[in-house]
């Protein structure tokens, strides 16, 4: 990701058992001058000591003094990683031969793009989520959560369809159905993507709380605190290295997931005004979200115990508000990624 998100993205932990930094030898070479003569661009976060080498799609990502980088995230470098010294990266000559090499190599890799959004529509069938009855202009309303999730996922799955013909849109239901947490996430995780493609999960849901005055929106993502296996295969016999790699590509989809959210919850407001107000975006542990391996959120589109709001959700106007307040989310998302040309890409499995 290019700009205020690169500082997120390469603050990663690689838990990489780094070497003490040598001194420089006639054969080493500054990484920045070297890899700016070869049109490489070069990332680097001081606080974690990590950094990215990027061209044309294809990443080589290193820890600072460690024994080996990863290319594309998928498999090892087996050449002395940069080091630091004096504020200053250098890297052996040998390591930026096959750098340089590896960036010539030309592949589909080149084109990332996001190729699958899943949109989840919460609740279903035998479980309505939460409900409210409200006396809405002059007649007793019961607003249903599982209803308003449908109608919001049908109306976001098909401006997608229609702003991307290229893309596969799925929904977990497209009707009044009861999916189990498992089953949802199972259908995310069991789509099958080409080596260039990412996927995102987008989860709709409508709040509720004994406090009738809470009101707004907020979108949330998997706290970075846990930990999970989103590692589709090994990279190496090595399951300290695996273990990094895992690391690796969970750090950043917890980056991604907090771009999207950051996204989305612009997009809301910028749709429905004054009418709503942003909670902000928030960490939690929730199924949905820590069980889809991938970038992923939830969505909390209001309060349907609140009468105001719940008056809101019960208005089909303004229900469009909010789903293209979801819309622009995700397209300014897919355009940044596909832009930076991605530095998420799902392991086939």
């Amino acid at each position: 990701m290019k700009g205020k998100g690169i500082a997120l993205l390469f603050t990663i932990f690689l838990f990489l058992n780094s070497a003490s930094f040598a001194g420089t030898s006639q054969k080493d070479v500054n990484l920045l001058e070297r890899s700016a003569q070869a049109g490489i661009t070069v990332y680097w976060d001081p606080f974690s000591l990590s950094g990215v080498m990027e061209k044309n799609g294809r990443q080589i990502s290193f820890k600072a003094g460690g024994d080996f980088a990863l290319k594309n995230y998928s498999s090892i470098m087996n050449e002395k990683a940069p080091y630091l010294k004096d504020g200053v990266l250098f890297a052996g000559e040998k390591f930026m031969t096959a750098a340089i090499n590896f960036f010539k190599e030309q592949d589909s890799l080149s084109q990332y793009k996001v190729g699958v959004i899943i949109i989840d529509p919460g609740h279903g069938g035998k479980d309505n989520g939460a409900s409210a009855s409200h006396v809405i202009k002059g007649k007793t309303v019961k607003v249903v959560e599982k209803d308003v999730n449908l109608k919001i996922g049908l109306k976001l799955c098909d401006c997608l369809k229609k702003a991307y013909p290229d893309k596969r849109i799925i929904m977990t239901r497209d009707k009044d159905i009861y999916l189990s947490l498992g089953q949802r996430t199972e259908i995310a995780n069991s789509v099958k993507l080409a080596p260039n493609e990412a996927i995102v999960y987008v989860s709709i849901h409508v709040n509720a709380s004994l406090d009738k005055n809470a009101s707004g929106y907020e979108v949330w993502y998997l706290s970075p605190g846990y930990r999970r296996k989103v590692l589709n295969k090994d990279v190496s016999e090595d399951n300290d290295v695996n273990t990094i790699v895992n690391a690796i590509m969970e750090e950043e989809y917890t980056t991604e997931s907090v771009l999207i959210s950051k996204f989305i919850t612009e997009g809301i407001k910028a749709q429905v005004g004054k009418l709503s107000s942003s909670r902000g975006i928030k960490a939690e542990e929730w199924f949905v979200v820590r069980n889809a391996n991938m970038p992923s959120v939830l969505v909390e589109t209001g309060f349907l115990t609140n009468p105001t709001e719940a008056a809101l959700l019960a208005d089909e106007e303004y229900l469009q508000k909010v789903t293209f307040g979801i819309y622009n989310g995700l397209q300014a998302f897919v355009t940044h990624f596909e832009r930076s040309r991605g530095f998420t890409v799902k392991n086939e499995k």
